[in-house]
């Protein structure tokens, strides 16, 4: 099934050129669940034949991406607040939890977003937290596009040297992510050590 997707993908993207990838992404950085494993790939694959290129392979899948990301940002700003005050304490999210993720995200979202586009299963949906937290939308953005632009590379870069065998990509991929994941740790940790130096710097600024 999975497989015949991946051909249709193939096929519509081979018609539609640049804009069925910045589409297809659109769609999978939405809230609807569509895997970027099949979108990608056949379209690195198509830059190997020779029929397209590379970099406006990544661009549109970068477009596509941010755009979809903004799509559940704005669905978040729009009716996520509400919803949650109203309806959290079901999902044991009082508005005193819910307050301290917004203030959480407020002050790391720049970090927890791009991580958050690097990891399978939190990609599409990290765009929510920063929409109910309302996130500046240009460091939303560009955090988003820095994440997505990573992972579009990754992808494409599979497709150009597997082909369109899904079970090959998806080997590959897990491969990657295996060597992406420490890499994240590693620059959580940085994150965390710096931003505890500028607090102390911060504090004791103040205090002179």
């Amino acid at each position: 099934m999975i497989q015949q997707i991946a051909s249709f993908v193939v096929n519509m993207i081979d018609k539609t050129g640049y804009f069925g990838i910045a589409f297809f992404m659109l769609i999978e950085s939405s809230f609807i669940p569509f895997p970027s494993e099949v979108v990608v790939p056949p379209a690195g694959y198509l830059v190997s034949q020779g029929k397209m290129n590379m970099y406006l392979v990544v661009l549109s899948s970068l477009i596509g991406s941010v755009v979809g990301g903004l799509v559940n940002y704005y669905l978040a700003v729009r009716f996520g607040r509400p919803f949650i005050l109203r309806y959290g304490k079901y999902f044991f999210l009082g508005e005193s939890k819910f307050q301290k993720v917004e203030k959480f995200f407020k002050n790391h979202g720049e970090i927890t977003t791009f991580v958050g586009r690097l990891l399978p299963g939190i990609r599409q949906y990290i765009s929510f937290p920063a929409g109910l937290a309302r996130m500046n939308l240009f460091r939303f953005c560009l955090f988003t596009a820095l994440g997505a632009g990573i992972w579009s590379i990754v992808l494409a870069y599979t497709g150009y040297f597997v082909g369109t065998n899904l079970d090959m990509i998806k080997e590959h991929i897990n491969k990657i992510t295996i060597v992406i994941l420490p890499t994240l740790v590693v620059l959580v940790i940085v994150y965390i050590f710096t931003y505890k130096k500028y607090l102390r710097w911060r504090n004791y600024d103040k205090k002179d």
